[in-house]
């Protein structure tokens, strides 16, 4: 059964996360594939961007991040002051600076509610 996200991220015990992501099956994420000599060099500034990218959307800091051949590991900082600030329609703005939202969401910027009715 799902969670609510405030149970699963409890701020109160600490704002800070270390969060690491991994490749599987001999997938490189960068570096120099050995076995095959390939070289996956250039993803590494693609993650660093968009970690950089991301954190500027939402209400997060990067503490610490590193970046390996076929993982990463970044350190975050929620914050909860950023994100208490924000109205709806910040929280909406935000988001659709990743993706294009739905009739509702896209409603609601045009000056719309978040009511379907």
């Amino acid at each position: 059964m799902p969670k609510l996200g405030k149970t699963l991220v409890p701020l109160e015990s600490t704002p800070y996360y270390h969060c690491v992501s991994r490749c599987v099956r001999r997938a490189f994420l960068c570096g120099e594939d050995a076995l095959t000599g390939q070289s996956f060099e250039h993803r590494r500034q693609w993650i660093e961007n968009r970690l950089l990218e991301l954190a500027g959307i939402f209400a997060i800091d990067i503490a610490a991040y590193a970046v390996m051949s076929n993982h990463y590991h970044v350190v975050l900082h929620i914050n909860s002051n950023q994100a208490t600030s924000w109205s709806e329609r910040d929280v909406v703005e935000h988001w659709h600076r990743l993706f294009k939202g739905n009739l509702l969401s896209q409603r609601f910027i045009r000056g719309g509610t978040l009511n379907q009715a």
